[in-house]
């Protein structure tokens, strides 16, 4: 630990804000070109490549300070503070706006994987948090960044650790990668099956005569907790992640249930969101639960029949006075098609290996970013040391 020492980013890197509104204006962006990434391409502490704007040649090479390389890492400027992203060879020669700014490691001893990961630690964050200036929208700038701290071992040191956590968040995102590619599949062959496939003996029915639809009902204020004393509980679109809710909150009071890999949905603003139980919960008003009512093992045939009605069931977002919402006489009503329980049983086992193979990726995800997330202190701290060849 006595080669570890302290800088200030500063020393070590060049920290530059992006253009501002004077120098590129919304009218400047084209339907082709260089992209130009703002707060919303920070996904997962990547660079998203979802809807970017681009910008022409001419304004490329106007704004080539503003520039993007491998290595380089973005922070939000405004709003959250705390949120980074790391640029990859395939962001290479891309810009970025006036709402972001850029550090750039300058010191051939520092790494800057090792840098971005330093960053991720929730102590660096609430740091940036803390100082970061305005009341109502908090903010940033290059003499506020350029002034933290950050704790660097010598650089054959900074690279093991970089690797460690790479690794991890490696499997992660390919974990990710396979869990789309798995959805997409099963939505295709369910689709498939109800629609293509489709047997002229098959009846139409509602949802509310093949499933049991159980409508949220939110417990007591005081018995909310985030320290996870009695059963998780889930409030709707807020809680929903990519199959499985997050834990956020827990409640010792709960009035409704959801079983293990019942179907959940939000039924209110926004309504339609989708996800599955991982473990007997708690819903609060927000959620409804579905169980296909013959036999509860079939539970891959209930999401993916439920997420072939989402797109009707979310235009209950345009209900309401205010806010959109869907009440289980709607919920109940929605008409679908009726199989027979053998034809159901029979897509259902089709589905069920790309399903459970989701799941067990879900549960893998989550036990990796647990590791990831314990780990990472430890190793910027010293207290976890990694082997150096």
């Amino acid at each position: 630990m006595s080669e570890w020492k302290e800088y200030k980013l500063g020393d070590v890197a060049y920290v530059q804000t992006g253009p501002f509104g004077s120098q590129l204006h919304l009218s400047d962006y084209k339907l082709t070109g260089t992209p130009i990434i703002t707060v919303e391409h920070l996904v997962d502490k990547r660079i998203g490549h979802t809807n970017t704007p681009f910008v022409s040649d001419e304004d490329r090479e106007r704004l080539k300070k503003y520039t993007l390389i491998p290595g380089d890492i973005v922070f939000s400027r405004v709003g959250s503070v705390d949120r980074s992203a790391i640029v990859s060879t395939k962001e290479n020669g891309w810009l970025f706006s006036g709402r972001l700014l850029r550090v750039r490691i300058t010191d051939i001893e520092v790494d800057p994987l090792y840098t971005f990961y330093f960053f991720n630690q929730e102590e660096f964050k609430e740091n940036i948090r803390r100082i970061a200036v305005g009341a109502t929208m908090p903010s940033i700038n290059t003499a506020i960044l350029s002034s933290l701290p950050i704790l660097l071992p010598p650089l054959a040191e900074q690279k093991a650790i970089a690797g460690v956590l790479s690794a991890l968040d490696d499997k992660i995102d390919l974990l990710h990668r396979q869990n789309k590619t798995l959805e997409a599949m099963a939505e295709a062959l369910f689709r498939q099956w109800l629609v293509e496939e489709a047997d002229e003996s098959w009846e139409e029915g509602k949802l509310g005569d093949e499933f049991i639809i159980t409508m949220g009902q939110s417990p007591p204020g005081e018995s909310y907790n985030e320290t996870g004393k009695g059963i998780p509980m889930y409030q709707g679109n807020a809680d929903f992640e990519f199959r499985f809710p997050k834990n956020r909150v827990f409640t010792t009071d709960p009035k409704r249930f959801a079983e293990k890999f019942d179907t959940l949905i939000s039924v209110r603003a926004p309504v339609g969101a989708q996800n599955m139980a991982n473990e007997k919960c708690c819903i609060g008003r927000g959620v409804a639960s579905l169980r296909f009512k013959l036999n509860t093992e079939l539970y891959s045939y209930t999401y993916y029949k439920i997420r072939y009605h989402m797109l009707e069931i979310a235009g209950f977002n345009d209900t309401g006075t205010v806010f959109g919402s869907i009440g289980k006489d709607d919920l109940w009503n929605i008409k679908t098609l009726f199989p027979s329980v053998t034809e159901i049983m029979e897509i259902d086992s089709k589905l069920k290996p790309l399903n459970d193979r989701i799941i067990s990726n879900c549960f893998q995800i989550r036990s990796l970013e647990k590791l990831r997330d314990t780990l990472l202190p430890k190793l910027m701290s010293g207290e976890v040391r990694v082997g150096v060849k």
